[in-house]
């Protein structure tokens, strides 16, 4: 489909994991897209992006600072669609404020502001997480079905120490009050544990577990039992700014596995693989809950088969000599 032909978009943080499965598939559909990066000099960052089909013609990249107001006007001016990913992922930060929440809520509200300035701008398409969802001091049971009506609760976040969920929280928090001041069209979407196969050449952190793995961890990594392909991730952006009638947010989960099912689908995928006995790392809230795929599948997502999803992730590692 050519959906994206004339059409001018922006992709924020495009060099991550997400982002650059949406600018290849942005590509695709016929966009041109703009495309920021900390250092449009640094290889790692670019050459995967550079590579893209339909990227010599129609991918163009700028230099932006999410903590500098106005860094993102140039990027913005003159498109319709904003995607914004750019947000740090890091489970084990030493400063939370410094090298989290403040990079994810101002540098969110700095994409926003420059949105703000530019009639141009249609629709913007933020990327939350579910981790802005489940942290609500509800129970997550198997009989509970999660939904978009969820929202974690700072309070708990912070208490418990959940860094980069608190993050995630109150930038998505600010964006939709900021988008309500401005009367700016915003779309979230909220992955759970992002896996498949990655365009980048760095490892992103939702894939560090599968190479512990792979490596011979001793006690099984910790991992959450919600999963979505990376893939379908960006196919859902995609699908929320060309769908007029898109609106609020969307839960994305394509399956909910117990780290018994995950332990038997890697060994019949994998029988090489010595998997660990054990589960480490346990965590309070990793138990099996339901989460509502219906909006989701209303803007007509078909999610990928979890099986699929980690054949591609353990074939793109090793692809990749990262094991």
């Amino acid at each position: 489909m050519s959906g994206g032909v004339e059409k001018v978009v922006c992709v924020t943080g495009a060099s991550g994991y997400i982002a650059s499965w949406l600018v290849k598939l942005l590509l695709q559909r016929g966009y041109t897209v703009n495309a920021s990066v900390r250092d449009p000099n640094d290889p790692k960052k670019t050459e995967h992006l550079l590579m893209l089909d339909g990227a010599k013609e129609r991918l163009h990249l700028f230099k932006a600072d999410l903590l500098e107001e106005g860094s993102f006007d140039s990027l913005v001016d003159g498109c319709e669609g904003v995607f914004h990913t750019a947000s740090p992922v890091d489970f084990s930060a030493n400063d939370p404020q410094a090298e989290l929440i403040e990079p994810a809520v101002k540098g969110t509200l700095n994409v926003l502001r420059s949105c703000a300035k530019f009639s141009s701008v249609k629709r913007v398409v933020l990327t939350s997480s579910m981790a802005a969802v489940i942290y609500s001091g509800k129970p997550l049971t198997p009989d509970v079905v999660v939904d978009e009506t969820w929202i974690s609760d700072p309070a708990i976040c912070e208490k418990s120490k959940l860094w980069y969920v608190l993050s995630k929280t109150l930038a998505e928090k600010a964006a939709w009050e900021f988008s309500k001041e401005n009367g700016i069209d915003m779309v979230a979407m909220l992955p759970w544990w992002v896996t498949g196969p990655l365009l980048q050449p760095t490892l992103n952190a939702t894939l560090e577990p599968f190479l512990k793995l792979v490596k011979g961890a001793e006690s099984l990594p910790f991992i959450y039992p919600a999963w979505v392909d990376v893939r379908d991730v960006a196919n859902a952006h995609i699908l929320a700014f060309e769908n007029p009638s898109a609106s609020g947010r969307y839960c994305l989960v394509g399956r909910v596995l117990q780290f018994s099912e995950f332990v038997k689908l890697i060994r019949d995928l994998f029988p090489d693989i010595n998997l660990p006995e054990k589960c480490g790392d346990d965590h309070p809230f990793a138990s099996s809950c339901k989460v509502s795929r219906e909006r989701a599948e209303g803007l007509g997502l078909n999610f990928t088969p979890v099986e699929e999803t980690l054949k591609d992730t353990f074939e793109s590692l090793r692809a990749r000599n990262f094991f």
